[in-house]
């Protein structure tokens, strides 16, 4: 039976919940039990959110508890960062490079260090996979398909227990029909991406 934890971590607007409603659908459709639960912020553009993905466990918790998360998606390095504590020690880590600098940050004066950040995810002697979310999202031609063509980085490093296959059914059977070949493009560019680091 399927079983994996899945802690998804981004900013407002990046589609982070509708990433972890696409994995539990899929993971229905395959027959096994899912759930999920969020934490959004305060703001809907540029708050925090995480979302956990929990599948084939039936008497699990919602929530994801901290060191058990076999894989954490990161939509953006500081939450990545900000979640590490959830991931197993044999976890694995798949994250944008592309930082979002938040409002605090730049309001405060304080400094936003991305390459900080990456080289310590590198560090953890975890398995990671970073992407370049902001190349990518060009060749699709909008930054709102991030979420999609993650899970296709995803399931192309056999990150996730899906095929492509599986995938696109649940977003051909969810998502509204005028999205439906943008989503589609996106989950090819996810599925044919190289890892650069």
């Amino acid at each position: 039976m399927m079983r994996i934890d899945c802690l998804l971590a981004g900013v407002g607007g990046q589609g982070t919940v509708l990433a972890s409603k696409i994995i539990a659908q899929t993971a229905i459709s395959n027959q096994c039990f899912a759930r999920t639960s969020e934490t959004i912020g305060m703001a809907q553009r540029g708050g925090c959110v995480v979302s956990h993905v929990r599948i084939g466990d039936q008497n699990c918790s919602p929530a994801i508890p901290l060191g058990m998360a076999d894989l954490i998606i990161g939509f953006e390095p500081a939450e990545a960062l900000r979640n590490i504590g959830f991931l197993k020690p044999d976890g694995q880590l798949l994250v944008n490079s592309k930082p979002i600098i938040p409002v605090t940050s730049s309001l405060g004066g304080n400094s936003y260090q991305a390459a900080d950040i990456i080289h310590y995810l590198q560090s953890t002697r975890r398995q990671v996979v970073f992407v370049d979310g902001q190349r990518l999202c060009a060749a699709a031609g909008t930054a709102k398909v991030l979420n999609v063509i993650m899970l296709g980085v995803a399931i192309k490093q056999q990150l996730l227990p899906f095929s492509r296959e599986e995938v696109l059914q649940t977003i051909t059977e969810n998502l509204p029909a005028k999205f439906l070949e943008l989503n589609k493009k996106a989950l090819e560019i996810g599925y044919n991406f190289q890892q650069y680091v």
